[in-house]
């Protein structure tokens, strides 16, 4: 059974940081890509970065680019998310997710539960 656990939401006043991360148990992720997406009060779901395993490209929204960074920990099955610059429209519940890099790149297989992360003015 696959697991993807999420940890490092918070609080954090706008223009702070936070850093995410998600680790994954229950199968091999080689031809997968793991990510993020958000969902604030009352919108839907949104992409905001995934990054392969095998190769570590990485693909971000753009309205993260150049604030937030992905990276990955393949020997601990751990993907990391640094979020700096951060403003208040990014207040959301943080998702992780894994999916298979064939097929379509949004389509996610597996969810974590979810981190909050809120930005104060």
């Amino acid at each position: 059974q696959v697991h993807l656990v999420e940890s490092g939401g918070g609080l954090v006043q706008a223009g702070g940081s936070l850093r995410l991360a998600c680790t994954a148990s229950g199968r091999t992720f080689g031809n997968y890509w793991m990510g993020w997406f958000r969902q604030a009060p009352g919108k839907e779901r949104e992409f905001v970065v995934t990054i392969r395993w095998s190769g570590g490209r990485t693909d971000y929204s753009d309205s993260v680019k150049g604030r937030f960074t992905i990276s990955r920990d393949n020997a601990k099955n751990t993907v990391y998310l640094q979020m700096n610059s951060l403003k208040v429209e990014d207040t959301a519940v943080y998702y992780c997710a894994a999916g298979r890099v064939v097929g379509d790149p949004r389509a996610v297989d597996y969810w974590g539960q979810g981190t909050q992360v809120t930005v104060s003015a």
